[in-house]
């Protein structure tokens, strides 16, 4: 478990900041009910009526279920609404299948499912500023909360717009953050550009001819194809992919023949890995040379390959000018010092990505751990409460800022 920072080191200007801390208890009681009640990808009931009844309590103008399944959208009018603007802010909600290792009290209550990656806390961040903005309404505009069923592999997002999320609220831009480990709480991080990797699943399916161990020169072995194949792909990133444009091929599973068959050539391997880039041109290059390589590799030994290329989700790119906001109003919370505008990218992929794909946006980064801390994914790994306020002050100053109130 993440140690918990003392909310007296943890300190952010603004009215949002002060007011939120008020209700931090609450926030956190209700990020501990998420954590011990995880639910995977679209099948987010609980989860999604624990955020339905929080908007109703919070007075939140309008509040719209069953968008990609379970997701949920809350809609708030600002004091004016003269600008006809719309910002909208994004959560995720879903857990992971995995098994929890804490001992804590609010340690998941589901065998073979946790809260991995702190999407609890992210709910509860967007649910404290929903509160926050339903309380003060200090915006011309309106405000959508946005929360997204099925980050974890489902495609949530592009779900939630195939089902019309930005045509029934057509905002200008939208947000979204995920907590990182590797930031000290306090710290906020983004950049223009790529913030995290393309996701692609490539399989590889590869057909021999069987045979007996001991009389190999009868069969076409697809194992000695695949053991090629995993070496040859990696030439494609050193050999063909610019040092300065990311990419990563790992081939991660191989099935082929029986573990209790020692002395029996199988007739077909099976190769499955995943693709990372970020931009494209790359992608299209390293799906291209991926097939190319692994024909050419499987024909030199009288075996035949098929690689099946997989596009799951786009790189994570923020676009220049709301990432450059986004910073700006990160300061205005934290500081200069606390605030990395040239966030490296990771090689993690992201949903969210399908959002900004669509609108104008960014995606940022929230410090909860530093030197020490849990990675995400980690059996142990908790999302640090101390942190709740100052995402829900950063949710809420992005709408406050982009839709100023004018002067009467």
């Amino acid at each position: 478990m993440l140690s918990a920072v003392p909310s007296s080191r943890l300190k952010a200007n603004g009215r949002a900041f002060a007011h939120i801390t008020q209700y931090h208890p609450e926030l956190t009681a209700f990020r501990r009910d998420l954590h011990a009640h995880p639910e995977i990808g679209f099948e987010e009931v609980y989860t999604s009526g624990r955020v339905k009844e929080a908007l109703r309590l919070c007075g939140v103008d309008e509040i719209h279920a069953g968008l990609g399944k379970t997701g949920v959208v809350g809609v708030i009018r600002g004091r004016q609404t003269a600008s006809g603007r719309m910002i909208g802010l994004r959560a995720d909600m879903d857990g992971l299948t995995m098994s929890e290792n804490n001992e804590f009290a609010w340690k998941s209550s589901r065998a073979g499912m946790m809260h991995g990656c702190g999407h609890d806390g992210h709910t509860a961040m967007l649910v404290g500023a929903a509160r926050y903005l339903a309380e003060t309404r200090n915006f011309d505009g309106t405000a959508i909360v946005i929360f997204q069923p099925g980050e974890e592999g489902f495609a949530g997002a592009k779900a939630m717009i195939e089902d019309g999320l930005f045509d029934r609220f057509p905002v200008e831009s939208v947000y979204g953050m995920h907590n990182w480990p590797g930031l000290r709480p306090g710290t906020i991080g983004l950049s223009a550009g790529p913030m995290m990797a393309a996701a692609d699943k490539v399989t590889i399916e590869i057909t021999g001819k069987g045979g007996h161990g001991a009389h190999a020169y009868l069969a076409v072995d697809p194992v000695l194809v695949a053991a090629h194949i995993i070496t040859a792909v990696q030439s494609i990133v050193s050999r063909n992919v610019r040092p300065v444009d990311g990419a990563v091929i790992s081939l991660c599973a191989l099935q082929a023949g029986d573990v209790h068959a020692m002395s029996v050539i199988p007739g077909k391997a099976t190769l499955v890995g995943t693709v990372r880039t970020f931009t494209p041109d790359v992608q299209d290059l390293v799906e291209r040379r991926l097939t190319e390589l692994c024909s050419a590799v499987a024909l030199g030994f009288g075996a035949t390959a098929s690689v099946h290329y997989e596009r799951v989700y786009p790189a994570t790119t923020n676009t220049t000018r709301e990432a450059m906001f986004a910073a700006d109003v990160a300061e205005s919370l934290v500081g200069a010092d606390h605030v990395v505008r040239d966030l490296e990218p990771s090689m993690g992929a992201e949903d969210f990505s399908f959002m900004l794909q669509v609108k104008p946006g960014a995606y940022m980064r929230i410090g909860q751990g530093g030197e020490g801390s849990c990675m995400l994914h980690n059996s142990r790994y908790d999302f640090n409460d101390e942190i709740l306020p100052l995402g829900s002050a950063l949710h809420a100053s992005l709408v406050e800022q982009a839709l100023p109130l004018t002067a009467a």
